[in-house]
């Protein structure tokens, strides 16, 4: 290899730990809270405020899009500007197909339990009914994106972000200001105006809606970005922190404290009387209401100014949560599978009160048997292209 070739290279950063923490400890409490009616529950993301893990997850596909492809991106004067956009729409095509992979197991899931077990009442869950009852136009809405079923319907507004992620990611390292604003005006308008995807054969639309999600999604796309370049988006600030604080404080009395929450929620009523966008006063999951995005991002900037919190994700501990970051979408896929199963298990063994126990440890330790496979194959691969490389770089040696 040339030494022009070496220096054109980009210099590779370390891998920062608490990525890969967070993101296979958010796939753990997706899996946790999409089977509903069990005592883990308790110990997810959702008992602290108003987020739970979606806002997070949102957070950390930007992030981990903003680290993957801006480098791409960046070079597209040089390598032209398809070489950046392809692997971008390449993995938004794959989470496509793993949607609707993961939507027909569901389905198929479901529709054991119902044939072999009985549990007919499985057939008109999870928005399963159209399915069922209403065949054809679900097939349509299904490959086209506007029949999702419960539970396995945040990929789609993924795969869409995705999408236009390139032309984010170029002007977000250019002017990354304008496009946070943009992202701010279209979230705003999005709730004002309820503009969303169309849902079919139901009315309505998605439940994750991409115009208003691609606001949390944009946060993390720019603080990818940054680290990138080793830099923070949002700088530390005290002053930052104590708000943050502050408002994480209050959300959890909000929450817990008697009398303080209903009285907050009734003064949210009356601005919403007068007028103010619901989307401003209440908790509506679909538009990213700002009560929600507010405790999200306060969350997340509280955590990401804490060394003890790198130490922690770095901890040889916590590599069972790193790995199953690293295997994100697997795991993810896994999840879906496991928690529908989890849920038709539960309605089978209604009765039966350890079901509920046995089964969440049981499904996370198969995730993570599943993350260490995907892992395991994806380093045999890595040592079996090594040599054709390593063959090349001996090639191109010889060359310069």
């Amino acid at each position: 290899m040339s030494q022009v070739d070496a220096l054109s290279r980009p210099l590779q950063r370390p891998r920062d730990p608490r990525i890969d923490a967070f993101r296979g400890l958010l796939l753990v409490m997706i899996f946790i809270d999409h089977v509903p009616g069990n005592w883990y529950e308790n110990l997810t993301l959702r008992n602290l405020g108003f987020s739970d893990a979606a806002e997070s997850f949102f957070m950390m596909s930007g992030i981990a899009a903003g680290l993957a492809y801006s480098s791409g991106i960046a070079r597209w004067r040089e390598a032209g500007l398809w070489q950046g956009i392809a692997p971008v729409w390449k993995r938004a095509w794959v989470l496509y197909l793993s949607h609707i992979f993961l939507t027909l197991a569901g389905i198929a899931i479901f529709a054991i339990g119902a044939e072999a077990f009985g549990l007919t009442e499985l057939l008109t869950k999870n928005n399963l009914r159209q399915v069922f009852e209403n065949t054809g136009p679900a097939i349509i809405g299904i490959v086209t994106l506007g029949h999702q079923i419960g539970y396995v319907n945040i990929l789609p507004s993924y795969s869409v972000l995705l999408l236009v992620a390139p032309f984010a990611i170029l002007l977000g390292q250019h002017r990354p200001y304008v496009l946070l604003s943009l992202a701010v005006i279209i979230w705003f308008c999005a709730g004002l105006f309820r503009m969303t995807f169309p849902a079919y054969p139901n009315s309505g639309g998605w439940f994750f809606n991409p115009v208003a999600w691609q606001l949390i999604f944009t946060f993390g796309l720019l603080t990818g970005i940054s680290l990138r370049d080793g830099k923070r988006f949002v700088p530390r600030s005290r002053v930052l922190f104590a708000v943050s604080v502050t408002w994480l404080v209050i959300v959890l009395a909000w929450r817990y404290v008697p009398d303080f929450g209903p009285a907050l929620n009734h003064k949210m009523a009356q601005l919403g009387s007068l007028g103010v966008p619901f989307h401003i006063t209440s908790h509506d999951k679909t538009y990213l209401p700002m009560l929600r995005l507010l405790h999200a991002l306060s969350l997340i900037y509280v955590l990401s100014c804490l060394p003890i919190v790198t130490r922690i994700s770095a901890h040889p501990w916590v590599e069972p949560l790193r790995l199953m970051g690293r295997q994100g979408l697997l795991v993810f896929s896994a999840g879906a599978l496991l928690s529908l199963a989890g849920q038709a298990t539960l309605v089978f063994f209604d009765d039966v009160a350890v079901v509920p126990w046995l089964f969440v440890p049981a499904g996370i330790l198969a995730l993570w048997a599943i993350a260490w496979l995907g892992d395991w194959k994806r380093r045999a691969g890595q040592v079996q292209r090594r040599p054709v490389e390593d063959a090349g770089h001996a090639g191109s040696a010889t060359n310069s």
